[in-house]
């Protein structure tokens, strides 16, 4: 472990990867773990009701599912080059002056002007953030089958922003909702910086060998891009991350933490106490980054996907069981291990079961764009029926379709040594035992 952690701190496309993907979280988190409580919240936000902010979080997705697939297409294109994602750090840069200034004002308006800024937003936070979340990690975990170091070590490194920053949201959002978004900016811009300066020798020597003519094909053509969306293996997975990690926005964006700050006497101790217990979920998630490798290389990818939808599954079933501060933020601590346990066993299922030079189309389209359809198909009626029923049935109704998704991928998500046509993977096990039949 000390060796891989040197090996690590001596790489510079690990550093560079790691703290770009740093700022993007934090640039994300400070603002984007509040902007629930934004819409809804009467006294420091925009009090619209549940149905309301469901159609908002509806239209993001619909622009976000879009500007993610043309951005894995660009990107697998594109290769290693950083022109996509320099786009996106500018548009983070500019996040506080675009929600301050337009977003807010035409929100609160009402009516077409409302409406028009609901469309505008879509555009703006899905290509910077929602949308630019995704270019980011598939970028990230292109960087380190070519140089040479561990995703989950780097990616790590992003929910340690999100965590930093979520110490600080639930505070800054009580004094003024505002703040969150300008220091988003001021981290946009950070990573903006990054991203454009910082390149690393490795990597300028790789982008010199793709410019050879000469060189051998890396990158995918369109046709073979566009085949993605004839592979049944992948609709396959699509269905189950449809059905799964869907609910990661619908229910822990959207419904978590006005549910959460309503549990305590006041709606300002509430969420000052959200923005803590986020901060230390993200932490702790950070920590998981590193033992999901571990977990993934004891019981498998594909058991690991399943053991991230049965932790979701119990997750937002408790919450609707518990109803005090203490019992839900204990249930909320197993978030820090299943968003890596979605994370991590995606790439690496798109990576063992499909070509390699497609892994960012693939990750856009079979993880994230799933997800995205989930949240266009979902958010607005489970909005409606939280708006009318309340917390607890509406916590049981996402439970119940996530432990439908888990039944199913059981039967139909492939094993690890089924259709391989990436880099295989082999647990602790069968490395033991391949080793042993060589002796």
């Amino acid at each position: 472990m000390a060796r891989a952690s040197k090996s690590a701190w001596s790489n510079p496309s690990y550093l560079q990867s790691s703290f770009g993907i740093f700022m993007f979280f934090c640039s994300w988190g400070i603002w984007w773990s509040f902007f629930s409580r934004y819409l809804l919240a009467p006294d420091k936000g925009l009090g619209m009701t549940s149905a309301e902010q469901g159609q908002i979080y509806s239209i993001n997705s619909l622009a976000t599912l879009v500007i993610m697939f043309a951005y894995g297409v660009i990107q697998d294109q594109l290769g290693i080059k950083r022109k996509l994602v320099i786009a996106i750090a500018a548009v983070a840069a500019l996040v506080g002056p675009f929600v301050n200034f337009v977003y807010a004002p035409m929100l609160a308006a009402g009516g077409s002007v409302r409406f028009a800024g609901v469309l505008l937003g879509s555009v703006v936070l899905s290509a910077g953030f929602m949308a630019g979340c995704s270019l980011v990690e598939a970028l990230t975990e292109r960087y380190s089958r070519k140089f040479g170091f561990e995703y989950g070590q780097s990616r790590a490194w992003g929910s340690f922003g999100y965590a930093i920053v979520a110490l600080c949201a639930g505070f800054l959002f009580n004094i003024n909702p505002m703040l969150n978004f300008w220091v988003a900016s001021a981290c946009g811009l950070g990573m903006l910086l990054v991203y454009l300066f910082w390149v690393p020798a490795e990597q300028r020597e790789e982008l010199r060998r793709e410019a050879d003519p000469n060189a051998e094909r890396t990158n995918p053509s369109l046709k073979e891009m566009v085949s993605v969306l004839r592979m049944p293996a992948l609709w396959v997975l699509i269905v189950f991350m449809l059905l799964t990690n869907t609910f990661y926005t619908v229910f822990d964006q959207q419904m978590f933490p006005t549910y959460y700050s309503s549990l305590f006497p006041t709606t300002d101790i509430g969420d000052a106490t959200y923005g803590t217990l986020n901060s230390v979920q993200v932490f702790l998630e950070s920590a998981m980054m590193g033992v999901v490798p571990v977990i993934m290389r004891k019981i498998g990818v594909r058991n690991a996907l399943l053991l991230g939808a049965f932790v979701m599954f119990a997750r937002i079933g408790l919450c609707g069981v518990f109803h005090n501060p203490v019992a839900v933020s204990i249930v909320k601590m197993f978030h820090s291990i299943e968003v890596p346990l979605f994370c991590l066993p995606a790439f690496r299922y798109f990576t063992l079961h499909f070509d390699t030079k497609l892994s960012a189309t693939l990750y856009m389209v079979g993880f994230q764009i799933a997800s995205q359809v989930g949240q266009v198909i979902f958010s607005t009626p489970l909005g409606m029926l939280h708006d009318s029923m309340g917390d607890r049935p509406t916590f049981f109704t996402i439970s119940g379709i996530v432990l439908a998704a888990l039944i199913y991928g059981f039967f139909v998500i492939k094993r690890d040594d089924q259709q391989v046509d990436g880099d295989p993977f082999y647990t602790d096990r069968q490395l033991r035992a391949m080793q042993a039949a060589k002796a």
